[in-house]
């Protein structure tokens, strides 16, 4: 079975790793969706964001990273999956998330979505509040893996 964990992922954290991680024991496959939204101006390039989680997935092998810009649902068709992934933090994140599960289901009734919740000492990283500490020098390696933390300290050393 595969799942499709779609997300922005600027920059991938060790939540999402950890979903992603256990999207593969439970799932089978993951299909890590990278968005591409012309309407916001990412720290890091498609591109990189892609070589980021191919860099700090390399240990597991039922894994899928592609681009897609769209809905996610359409995503999901085109690459035959019938199941999204997604994360929940804390309560807020339940009311937005099932929001939008609430519209991906009224776009396409075949795809389901599936919530895991993050693990209790993930729950307060987020991709803005990791950017937020590593502009001002803070220490990142317990909130992000090694490639995105070396990635991250560059590109604020050299703004």
């Amino acid at each position: 079975m595969r799942v499709l964990y779609p997300g922005s992922f600027d920059p991938l954290t060790r939540g999402h790793l950890d979903l992603i991680e256990r999207g593969c024991v439970l799932f089978g496959e993951v299909v890590v969706a990278v968005l591409s939204n012309p309407g916001k101006t990412p720290t890091f390039s498609l591109e990189k964001r892609i070589e980021q989680i191919k860099d700090s997935t390399q240990h597991l092998h039922a894994i899928e990273v592609i681009s897609f810009d769209g809905l996610t649902v359409t995503c999901a068709k085109e690459n035959k999956v019938d199941l999204i992934l997604r994360g929940l933090r804390a309560m807020s994140d339940f009311e937005y998330e099932l929001q939008i599960a609430h519209t991906n289901r009224s776009l396409a009734s075949d795809v389901e979505t599936i919530f895991l919740a993050t693990e209790a000492h993930h729950s307060f990283l987020s991709s803005s509040l990791v950017k937020e500490v590593a502009r001002f020098g803070g220490q990142i390696e317990h909130m992000v893996p090694q490639p995105v933390a070396k990635d991250l300290k560059r590109y604020f050393n050299n703004q």
